[in-house]
């Protein structure tokens, strides 16, 4: 059996050992300490239900309170009369001429890049730049 650490031993001190209702498991579970990673949660819930029965399914969903990922950071390539329409969709830069030029600079603070048709003539200077990366539109 291996070694347990000094951390690992104390949660395991303080671990209920009674199934407990989901306020007080949070709670719980916040006063364990730590590790040194972003950890996660599973959480089983037992409904009792035969899901062999029509009558007895789940179907839906539900909406997280802090969302279930990051959000991605989007540059356009647009004309300038739409540069003011794509940062208001939540465009972190927009711009034609000169946001090629930032990003020849090195400027790579995005994730998703997006372009107008009328755009790709100026967008494929770019292409070995960022081909490579997986951003080309």
């Amino acid at each position: 059996m291996p070694k347990l650490s000094k951390r690992h031993q104390a949660n395991k001190a303080m671990a209920p050992k009674e199934p407990l209702d989901v306020a007080s498991a949070v709670s719980a579970l916040k006063k364990f300490k730590s590790p040194k990673f972003d950890q996660s949660v599973n959480a089983c819930v037992n409904l009792g239900i035969d899901p062999k029965q029509a009558d007895q399914a789940i179907r839906g969903s539900i909406s997280l309170p802090r969302g279930i990922g990051k959000s991605a950071r989007v540059v356009c390539f647009c004309g300038a009369d739409k540069v003011d329409a794509a940062k208001k969709a939540g465009a972190v830069e927009a711009g034609a001429e000169d946001l090629v030029s930032k990003i020849e600079g090195g400027w790579f603070e995005f994730d998703v890049a997006v372009a107008s048709p009328d755009m790709m003539r100026v967008v494929s200077r770019l292409g070995k730049v960022l081909g490579p990366k997986g951003l080309m539109p």
